[in-house]
């Protein structure tokens, strides 16, 4: 009888989807094909988890690979981050896939077995201008600028905390410095167009506020944002449905308004008036100061590096965000077309730094899929200093890599304001994961430059890795983007050191005289 009362209750549930289906007129497939049309959109809602682990094979899927993501949460988890039988890349057709050459014979080389894998940046951020604040990052590898608002608190909480364990650093994100920041972790605070945190009622800077944000948290060092590498040259906008009290205090707007984020900055019109925006904020601070860009046309950084040579002014560090970088939403456009890859967007900026003589005289940043040991191999190769990393440190906490950021329904509670969601998202046990995936990558980075030969990621040169042409051809990254001799090293005073302060023993302590 109670079965016979469910099989009724089903049939007259699907003859009422099925009356409405015919008599709907928005969608043609549900006219013609009641009930069963239903099933096109439940595939489409479920293709990305179907690819990802049913159709597509280990190397094929993007913006990560079943491997890549494999790789980093196996790293996170503690697990053997091995793969075994062999490649399963098409190493003899691939097309763009890089190798690093491995050298028989090496100096003296960092000891691997320890559990931190200490890999600090080869240069003082700050020191070459004199900022009152300079330092030495204790970590190359930084977690990248995502914003409270983009990631939830818990997700920012658990990133902060890893960080801290880490040893690493932080970006804060344009969306202003947040309490889910400060739970122990170092912070580089972002500037963006919208000037949250740190802006009048207006919506222009304000430097008092800047001083006092800066006074209250571990800020180490500030980052000016230009544009990122998914939506450069865009603005956004913010509705007032997410402008909630506790986002609206943070960042400084008012809460429940629509916020227009413009696509420029109001503070400085030109690579002239932004340097004198750069001294000012380093002054007043002491913190280092540099800027964040993706890589469109040259003459920008053609005028920065010029201006740069004349030793008055300058920034301490440059971010290269490369477009295939990542964010929460962008127009398609934007993320598939609109700036350049990281290699080569970075390349020729390096290579215009290059020609005035200035690339040790700043820090280089990278950042666009580099938390991978050989992608970040090779920024290191083409002279960047450190790298920022954003999706792989999601994937270090529980991204499954869902692609539904823009929705705010992340599944997985990282990349929402969902309250039932985020309650997903244990902070302090993904905050041991983001950590262990941090100092994992660091160790891969210290095993790689050891098969080179070299103390240092940032010894690699553009010799040391080829780039496959098929069957047909390999050339040298300094052939491949046009290094001269020597660019993408460091100067020989800083190799020196660094090497020196990676492979020199401590010196044990000394027992009391009798």
């Amino acid at each position: 009888m109670r079965a016979r009362s469910i099989g009724a209750a089903a049939a007259t549930a699907l003859a009422l989807v099925a009356a409405r289906d015919l008599v709907q007129k928005k969608h043609a497939l549900l006219r013609n094909f009641p009930v069963i049309g239903h099933a096109r959109y439940l595939l489409e809602t479920i293709g990305p988890e179907l690819r990802q682990y049913v159709v597509t094979s280990n190397e094929e899927e993007r913006p990560f690979s079943r491997d890549q993501r494999t790789w980093i949460y196996a790293s996170a988890k503690e697990e053997n981050n091995y793969f075994g039988f062999g490649t399963d890349v098409d190493v003899e057709h691939v097309q763009g896939h890089a190798y690093v050459k491995q050298r028989t014979f090496a100096g003296t080389l960092p000891d691997l077995h320890d559990p931190q894998a200490p890999l600090p940046s080869a240069k003082v951020l700050g020191g070459p201008r004199g900022r009152a604040k300079a330092f030495r990052p204790a970590s190359v590898v930084n977690i990248s600028a995502m914003s409270f608002g983009s990631l939830s608190g818990a997700a920012i909480t658990a990133l902060n905390k890893g960080a801290a364990l880490a040893g690493a650093m932080q970006n804060t994100g344009e969306g202003g410095l947040s309490p889910y920041h400060r739970n122990g972790g170092d912070l580089i605070l972002q500037i963006g167009t919208s000037y949250f945190g740190c802006r009048n009622e207006d919506g222009t800077f304000s430097l008092d506020k800047l001083k006092e944000v800066v006074a209250g948290a571990p800020v180490k060092a500030i980052e000016i944002k230009l544009s990122q590498g998914a939506k450069p040259g865009l603005g956004g906008m913010l509705p007032g449905a997410k402008v909630t009290p506790e986002i609206a205090e943070i960042r400084g707007i008012p809460a429940g308004k629509d916020c227009a984020s413009p696509s420029r900055h109001t503070a400085f019109h030109d690579v002239d008036s932004m340097l004198d925006f750069v001294e000012l904020i380093a002054t007043e601070t002491g913190l280092p100061v540099g800027i964040k860009s993706a890589v469109g046309e040259m003459s920008f950084w053609e005028e920065l590096a010029m201006l740069m040579a004349r030793g008055d002014r300058g920034v301490d560090f440059v971010t290269i965000d490369g477009g295939e970088g990542g964010t929460g939403a962008a127009p398609l456009i934007f993320t598939d077309s609109v700036s350049l890859p990281f290699r080569m967007g970075f390349s020729r900026v390096y290579s215009t730094f290059a020609e005035q003589g200035l690339t040790d005289d700043l820090t280089f940043i990278g950042s666009g899929k580099l938390g991978l040991p050989e992608n970040a191999a090779v920024a290191f190769a083409l002279g960047v200093d450190m790298i920022n990393v954003a999706r792989e440190a999601m994937l270090s906490i529980g991204c499954i890599q869902a692609q539904k950021c823009h929705t705010d329904k992340c599944p997985t509670g990282i990349a929402t304001q969902n309250p039932w969601l985020v309650r997903g998202v244990d902070a302090p046990s993904k905050a041991t994961r983001a950590a262990v995936y941090l100092r994992t990558l660091r160790k891969e980075l210290l095993k790689v430059s050891g098969a080179v030969g070299v103390a240092h990621p940032a010894l690699i040169t553009t010799t040391d890795i080829e780039i496959m042409n098929g069957d047909y051809d390999a050339r040298t990254l300094a052939s491949v983007y046009g290094y001269k001799d020597g660019w993408g090293e460091l100067g020989p005073e800083l190799a020196q050191e660094i090497t020196a302060l990676l492979t020199t023993e401590p010196t044990p302590p000394q027992k009391p005289a009798c």
